[in-house]
């Protein structure tokens, strides 16, 4: 038998475990590389997703990065080609 508060015990456990904003440490270690070298390839064009500002914060979608991956990793300006996003 499946009670209701286990269910929203479960979905709360993911959520906590998988936000869905991550922080460049936490997109990094998600990609399973350093922070500096994250950063240079935010720096170089070779990161495709780019952040949203939640207030101060600059975070990057979980969903997005997870795609980017797998889609092969490509370089920021083909990831907005790919988007359907221009160089706004």
């Amino acid at each position: 038998m499946v009670y209701i508060q286990d269910f929203v015990f479960v979905v709360m456990t993911e959520a906590i475990e998988k936000p869905l904003l991550l922080s460049a440490e936490q997109t990094a270690a998600l990609l399973g590389i350093g922070r500096t070298l994250f950063y240079a390839m935010q720096s170089n064009g070779k990161l495709g997703p780019m952040p949203v500002k939640l207030g101060a914060r600059v975070l990057w979608r979980r969903d997005e990065i997870e795609k980017w991956v797998s889609a092969n990793c490509p370089g920021a300006e083909r990831w907005r080609i790919m988007q359907g996003k221009n160089n706004d």
